[in-house]
């Protein structure tokens, strides 16, 4: 269904082979709930550190324990079939824990992307990356359009 969706156990392999091509690999990750304009510069931003860009999607469980019990809107599978197909996106995976670490130490990407809004100390898998010689950067956001906002907006404008 997803032609370019990276299984978790393929990942040093699929690490290798890339590596091996010489490709400089970006990571992110997130929900990727609804999506909007903020993501999308987001993504050609992260895209633009390197040649391929990877995002690793938080699964169903995980945005529930982080978001609460009525997020995600869209389902995972959904969700990665929307960034899998957007320009910026080579490769999508999940992961199901509360933050990216243990996926960032198998991927162990040559650039690490986080938004502005999250401080350099804060950015989870900043040591690993830095530790393998990678970088971190932090992408300032252009737009205050958030997935919360748009469900507030939906609420405030279809509950009356």
């Amino acid at each position: 269904m997803i032609s370019n969706f990276v299984i978790r156990e393929r990942i040093p392999q699929w690490r290798e082979s890339l590596k091996k091509q010489k490709k400089k690999i970006v990571f992110t990750n997130g929900c990727f709930d609804l999506l909007h304009l903020g993501h999308i510069d987001y993504l050609l931003k992260a895209k633009s550190f390197g040649d391929i860009l990877i995002v690793a999607l938080n699964t169903d469980e995980s945005v529930k324990r982080i978001k609460g019990e009525k997020r995600p809107i869209l389902p995972q599978e959904e969700r990665a079939f929307i960034i899998s197909n957007l320009r910026p996106v080579d490769y999508v995976t999940f992961f199901d824990e509360d933050t990216p670490e243990k996926i960032i130490g198998k991927i162990l990407p040559d650039v690490l992307v986080k938004g502005a809004d999250w401080e350099l100390d804060k950015i989870v898998g900043r040591d690993i990356v830095e530790a393998n010689g990678g970088a971190v950067k932090r992408i300032k956001f252009i737009s205050t359009q958030s997935t919360t906002n748009i469900i507030a907006k939906i609420l405030d404008l279809y509950s009356k």
